[in-house]
């Protein structure tokens, strides 16, 4: 019994050992074994081959069981063009970080390697969506046009799109705007083309305003999609406010709260009274010629007039004027005889014409005229704030 049981101890040992040296065998060759299966580093690019993208839409490039060593996307139609992209910490992954054009077909050449080392390439194109049409958010005033002066406490901020817009609610919430010092303010629907922003009261002097439409991609509606984002900087400058009053027939003005001039003035006539409410200076001329024709009345009819009109701010859009008018100086103080301006004395309307810029503000009452509308560049003011409150697409 005793032998027996050395016996099977023996053949257990050699049972042992054998496996032992079947463990030392398998790992003499066990690192290389791994590599050698390894396997092959899979790219993929989700958004390759499938419904042409919104250009907005990155490109990812990604890969499993490895790790990306080059990625190059490039947009043949621009000679090549290569789009600008980031690498993930751990190499797994890669994405665009700038838009993409519109229509384009984009090829994506994408480089791994498995955990062998081995190296793997794949080549993907990727299509973005073209448009029926395009439009763009325009900014008004230009930024250049009152880089020097800055703009008036009574300039609202504008987006002025090239294409109706009917998603007016999404298109909104793409719109920024960033006051210093901060105010209150809400955007107001003039028209289908035309997004204003302002405020309860006018703006502070000096405040400093930054506005952003990011639209590029955004779906506007009726097939119209945002053709590039835009973006603007103003400075108010001082307060300059005239005040137009057609009982006095005196045009008093304050700069910063504090009156520093007064002068005769002549607004509209009965048959053509200037609208009441506050009005904006959008553009100023040193002259400009006025032809009655452009409202109906033309060559041959009463009332017909064509003439050139010196030192001009404009103050709505159909017609209305602060100008130098020296054939009514006899009347300027004392009736009103224009055809909706404010008439000056040359003089008076020099002295307005230093003073007064884009944006400054020329408030007019007793005139006997209906108030200026919104939608004539600008009758802002004229609205009510609860009112502009409700015309904000998002209230």
């Amino acid at each position: 019994m005793a032998a027996r049981k050395i016996l099977l101890g023996g053949a257990a040992l050699s049972m042992i050992a054998l496996v032992a040296t079947g463990c030392r065998s398998t790992s003499s060759t066990g690192t290389a074994a791994p590599a050698e299966s390894a396997p092959a580093a899979a790219i993929t690019v989700p958004v390759a081959g499938a419904t042409p993208i919104n250009p907005t839409t990155p490109i990812v490039v990604n890969v499993a069981d490895g790790q990306l060593t080059k990625v190059t996307v490039t947009n043949p139609a621009e000679n090549g063009k290569v789009v600008t992209g980031t690498l993930s910490p751990n190499r797994q992954s890669w994405s665009t970080d700038e838009a993409l054009g519109y229509g384009a077909g984009y090829s994506v050449v994408a480089d791994a390697v498995n955990a062998a080392g081995k190296p793997t390439e794949k080549t993907f194109t990727v299509q973005t969506m073209n448009p029926a049409s395009t439009a763009y958010a325009n900014v008004v005033p230009a930024p250049d046009l009152v880089a020097q002066s800055g703009i008036g406490v009574g300039q609202p901020m504008v987006f002025q799109f090239t294409a109706p817009v009917v998603n007016k609610a999404e298109v909104q919430k793409h719109l920024h705007i960033t006051v210093t010092p901060p105010q209150p303010g809400a955007w107001y629907w003039v028209d289908d083309k035309d997004v204003h922003y302002r405020g309860p009261n006018y703006w502070l002097p000096g405040t400093k305003i930054h506005i952003e439409a990011d639209v590029y991609g955004l779906d506007l509606g009726n097939g119209v999609y945002g053709a590039e984002n835009n973006s603007a900087d103003y400075t108010v400058h001082d307060s300059w406010v005239a005040k137009a009053d057609g009982n006095t027939e005196e045009l008093t003005v304050f700069h910063n709260g504090v009156q520093v001039n007064q002068m005769p003035m002549s607004l509209g006539s009965p048959g053509h009274p200037s609208h009441e409410g506050p009005h904006v200076i959008s553009d100023k001329q040193p002259s400009i010629v006025m032809d009655s024709c452009t409202y109906g009345v033309c060559e041959g009819q009463p009332g017909y007039y064509k003439e050139t009109v010196y030192k001009d701010l404009r103050i709505s859009n159909d017609g209305e004027f602060v100008h130098s008018a020296p054939w009514s100086v006899g009347e300027q103080g004392s009736s009103n005889v224009s055809h909706g301006c404010v008439n000056l004395s040359p003089d008076n309307a020099q002295w307005m014409y230093d003073h007064f810029n884009i944006g400054d503000v020329v408030e007019i009452t007793n005139s006997g005229g209906p108030e200026l509308p919104a939608w004539d560049t600008y009758g802002d003011w004229d609205v009510p704030w609860s009112t502009w409150q409700a015309g904000d697409a998002n209230s």
